[in-house]
């Protein structure tokens, strides 16, 4: 029997909706480990479906570090405003802001291959697609800058 606090954890760490997270686990008899993989799957299928509709909504995010001498801009993209104006959006963009001030990426493609810095096991690349299964919608990101003094 699958357990409230089983589907209560593995939504913590993939994101994913409560109905996608309980088959997950039923279809995997209880396994969490292969539930993750599974919804790690379906959430990246759900990515790759979503990545050409077209983004005209999302935020710009800024973030100073807590010394004052190192700052970021990030534009983070989404398809509508109701998705831009989720805290839970916001909350994506801080992190990601964050995470350039922290590891510095030069260029987009450098910042989607990094491990995010909040959680090693994932890259910047594999939180967008949990973001695009959590929110359903297409989200990418845009330009960005790091200043430091």
């Amino acid at each position: 029997m699958i357990t409230a606090q089983q589907i209560k954890e593995l939504r913590e760490k993939t994101g994913a909706g409560i109905a996608d997270v309980k088959r997950a686990l039923e279809e995997h008899g209880g396994d969490s480990d292969k539930a993750y993989g599974w919804l790690e799957e379906k959430l990246g299928s759900m990515a790759a479906k979503k990545a050409s509709r077209a983004v005209g909504a999302g935020l710009v995010e800024a973030y100073i570090h807590s010394n004052g001498r190192i700052g970021t801009l990030l534009e983070l993209y989404c398809e509508t405003d109701f998705v831009a104006r989720n805290p839970e959006f916001r909350a994506l963009a801080h992190d990601i802001s964050m995470h350039i001030a922290a590891m510095n990426p030069e260029t987009s493609e450098d910042l989607l291959s990094q491990p995010f810095i909040k959680d090693e096991s994932k890259t910047i690349g594999a939180v967008l697609k949990e973001a695009v299964g959590r929110f359903g919608e297409n989200i990418k990101i845009g330009k960005f800058i790091r200043f430091e003094l």
